[in-house]
């Protein structure tokens, strides 16, 4: 075979080298897009409740910080409804580019999973990035009820059945679990009266259209302080700084007791692991920050930044806690 022979096959070869290369480089190029950082738009932070929650004040505080620190604009989407799925499951379907953070919450992630079948897997469809904050609920209690403190609220429970009902953020929300807890360990039947955030949980407890709410600090405060609201113990191991004098559920009768709410940063499963670390490693910046550690705990609420896979970790216990609490309880999503 002489030269002239061969000339067309090394054509050929020549531009199939050169049509590999090129789309080897197209590919590149697309992967680099699909994990470039922070990603070149508005940076959505997802809240499954209304405004003036605990979740959207806390929501708010980090935003304002993440936005300074990367010099983009973070701004705040609330999608309340169905106890804080409607706002999971928008983040499990959306974009893969890293552009929605979800301000996710113990209800949603795994108590949820329990008590209804949602439309997306907490477990496969959403990323952990890391821990947000964690703090307990406060029980408040409407003044007209004349109950003072938590021993006259379990003596007025035991003594008219079905009569207290208390208000929560949505069925399966940390604010309905605690006082399925409390039924199930003093033995109560007060009702559950769920609502689609903590605005509107206050609402109808200031207008004592509901006698009781294990609230958060972050909404309470000022109405505790107003005296509009009476507060009788908190869900935590350890009393709140801001209520010294209020003592836990632990320690008025039942120990043991623990149901403390938490917030959480998740993504969509479907962005790239670079991206899901980067956004670890600012928001724990950000998290761990002086300024928003004391804006965060005028609030109640206390910055736990962490690795992904302490996420992880946790949730995968919370999960198997509270599914035993609503299998032995038999509690529903209605």
């Amino acid at each position: 075979m002489n030269f002239r022979e061969l000339q067309p096959i090394t054509s050929r070869r020549f531009v199939l080298m050169a049509c590999c290369i090129g789309a080897g480089l197209g590919l590149l190029t697309l992967q680099a897009k699909a994990q470039e950082f922070p990603p070149k738009k508005t940076i959505s932070m997802v809240v499954g409740f209304v405004p003036g929650g605990a979740a959207d004040i806390g929501a708010r505080i980090i935003a304002k910080k993440l936005g300074e620190n990367l010099g983009i604009a973070v701004t705040v989407e609330n999608k309340a409804g169905a106890g804080g799925n409607i706002a999971h499951q928008y983040t499990a379907s959306g974009p893969a580019d890293g552009s929605v953070l979800l301000f996710g919450s113990v209800g949603p992630l795994t108590i949820a999973p329990h008590m209804m079948k949602l439309p997306y897997d907490p477990v496969k469809d959403l990323a952990p990035l890391t821990m947000a904050v964690n703090f307990p609920n406060v029980l408040v209690v409407h003044p007209g009820t004349g109950i003072k403190n938590f021993a006259e609220f379990i003596a007025a429970a035991k003594k008219e059945p079905g009569k207290i009902d208390f208000a929560s953020t949505g069925p399966g929300s940390a604010s309905h679990l605690a006082g399925e807890l409390l039924n199930d360990m003093a033995k109560l039947d007060t009702v559950h009266v769920p609502y689609k955030g903590g605005a509107a949980a206050l609402q109808d407890l200031l207008g004592g259209r509901v006698a009781a709410w294990y609230a958060t600090l972050a909404t309470a405060a000022p109405h505790i302080e107003a005296g509009k609201i009476i507060p009788l113990a908190s869900t935590g191991t350890q009393r709140l700084s801001a209520l010294p004098r209020i003592p836990t559920i632990a320690e008025s009768g039942y120990p043991g007791f623990n149901a403390t709410n938490w917030y959480a940063f998740v993504a969509s499963a479907k962005v790239p692991k670079p991206i899901l670390d980067r956004w670890n490693t600012e928001l724990v910046k950000v998290l761990s920050s002086a300024d928003v550690v004391e804006q965060l705990n005028k609030h109640g609420l206390t910055p736990m930044p962490g690795s992904r896979d302490d996420l992880a970790r946790y949730m995968a216990s919370e999960t198997a806690t509270w599914g035993r609490i609503i299998r032995d309880r038999k509690i529903t999503a209605q």
